[in-house]
């Protein structure tokens, strides 16, 4: 009988889980011992769901949408797709392909829903469909003047190509300067803390992808056209159906959790890795430490890891082999972006349902899952509404309006430091101010939530990751995978791609990590299929 081989996944978010269950589903845990250590006490990561007073919320809005068919096909193996109309859809006679012989989610909680995908942007207190779409809605909105300023900003743009140096120049040439300055420009700053002309090119490549003022009028014409085109031949940014569990996101994580557990998996909450041993030239293992102080050395053949590189380099560092001094500067001055989301139960939303799409509530709230707030005016940077995401994650769905407030933050700065009382009170007045609710009177219940690392960030030492990469790399058995793991902004199918990429390079013996490395970077995965 051949001995197991063991391994330690570091991280319970959607990459260490997904790593998880690729090793121990069909009967893998003959041959894969897996540990998971996962340094909070919740699984998901920032895909988590929190639960407050019987209402839940996203942290971050998750859309299940990927042009990869392994990830779609994970997702409804996990939850399988709706076969019933849920609640609202039900209600409200709204219409989606169901699943034959799905479940029904009036009936059953572990289902995935269907939804339908409306986003709009705030800008100068009006809304303008997101992305931003050429429509009568939208000239009428900006105005004649501010439409031909656009246009020919536009065509200037189409002509003099900039240097793609930074992430301004990216925005121009793909928008023209007069639609980067309302729509990219103060966003961009107020999500980063820097302005775009400091921020590398490779966020937007990574973001914006084929996303352009001619990819919105190709999407617009096709919708003309009576041909059915499916989700994967539209941009990410412009998909107008995606997946979403009944829950929120943390459901889907809780269940592979439960699931890897079921098929043999170890996993460890409240362990939180402070130190990574290595021994000729690979590492050998880990030390984790609870809440109390207390640590737990575990050695293992193989390592993925989903931790912030920067902390992945002081764990190495403050082991009896240090990481080398240029190393552990460059993970050090990695920058992250920290994220606090502000829960308000409201009676009523002040903004009036002018579209055509039915919706809940008395008056009918507005149809959006998102509403990106771009006015400079405002610090708040998105507001979901997560009545629209899912029914089920508001207690009472049809006479209250559960929204998260997004603020993007620096741990440590002001905001991040506030006390909740203030915090919560900052943001009411911002929504009264906003005209989003008439009146503070009219919030029900509150809850805040702070998230550190939520965004690792393009600029700083940056620019040197391929140094960071390479010296990580030189570690054999050591996989970096997931947002943090490898300093990329990944979605999350993304991510889970990442880990199915290193478990693939295990099971193999594949020694290269290119594969690994390359998610979401390749233009050939953005392309349509």
């Amino acid at each position: 009988m051949t001995q197991k081989q063991s391994v330690v996944i570091i991280g319970g978010g959607p990459a260490g889980l997904t790593a998880a269950w690729e090793f121990v589903k069909d009967g893998g845990a003959d041959q894969y011992d897996v540990t998971v250590l996962e340094a909070t006490r919740e699984f998901g990561g920032i895909s988590r769901t929190v639960k407050h007073n019987g209402n839940r919320m996203d942290i971050g809005g998750h859309r299940f949408f990927s042009k990869d068919n392994r990830i779609m096909d994970w997702w409804k193996d996990v939850l399988p797709l709706q076969g019933a109309p849920s609640y609202d859809d039900k209600k409200l006679g709204r219409e989606h392909e169901m699943e034959p012989g799905g479940p029904d989610p009036e009936v059953t909680d572990e289902v995935m829903l269907k939804r339908h995908r409306v986003s709009r942007i705030f800008y100068g207190g009006r809304f303008f469909d997101y992305p931003i779409s050429l429509t009568p809605a939208t000239f009428k909105a900006m105005g004649f003047v501010m439409t031909m300023q656009a246009g020919f900003s536009y065509l200037g743009s189409m002509v003099h190509k900039l240097p793609e140096t930074n992430l301004e120049n990216f925005y121009i040439n793909r928008f023209g300067r007069k639609l980067y300055s309302m729509f990219f420009e103060g966003y961009t700053e107020k999500l980063w803390g820097r302005h775009p002309s400091q921020i590398s090119a490779d966020w937007g490549a990574q973001r914006v992808k084929g996303l352009s003022v001619l990819g919105v009028l190709k999407n617009a014409f096709a919708k003309l056209s009576p041909k059915k085109r499916s989700n994967a031949e539209v941009e990410t940014s412009l998909i107008e159906e995606f997946w979403y569990p009944k829950y929120g996101p943390g459901q889907l994580w809780e269940t592979v959790e439960r699931r890897c557990e079921a098929h043999g998996a170890k996993v460890i909450t409240d362990a939180n890795v402070v130190e990574i041993r290595q021994d000729g030239g690979h590492i050998s293992a880990v030390v984790y430490e609870d809440s109390e102080g207390n640590r737990t050395e575990l050695a293992a053949d193989q390592f993925i890891s989903s931790m912030p590189i920067k902390d992945l380099v002081n764990a190495v560092d403050a082991s009896d082999k240090p990481a080398p001094k240029d190393i552990t500067t460059i993970a050090n001055g990695l920058p992250y972006r920290d994220f606090v989301t502000v829960g308000l139960l409201v009676k009523r939303l002040r903004l009036k349902n002018t579209t055509d799409i039915p919706t809940l509530g008395n008056p009918p709230i507005v149809p959006d899952c998102w509403i990106y707030v771009q006015d400079p005016g405002y610090t708040v940077g998105r507001i979901q509404i997560f009545n629209n995401w899912s029914p089920y994650l508001v207690k009472d769905v049809d006479d209250t309006v559960w929204i998260g407030l997004e603020y993007f933050c620096d741990e440590g700065d002001s905001f991040w430091n506030m006390n909740e009382e203030d915090c919560v009170k900052f943001a009411i007045n911002e929504m009264v101010r906003m005209k989003v609710i008439a009146s503070p009177d009219d919030v029900l219940d509150t809850h805040r939530e702070k998230v550190k690392k939520a965004y690792p960030a393009y600029f700083d030492t940056y620019a040197q990751m391929d140094e960071l990469v390479e010296y990580l790399d030189h570690f054999g058995n050591l996989y970096c995978v997931g947002r943090n793991g490898q300093h990329h902004y990944n979605n999350m199918d993304h991510s889970m791609a990442t880990a199915i990429e290193a478990v693939g390079n295990i099971k193999t013996g594949k020694t290269s990590k290119k594969n690994v490395w390359s998610v979401n970077t390749e233009k050939s995965y953005h392309e349509e299929k």
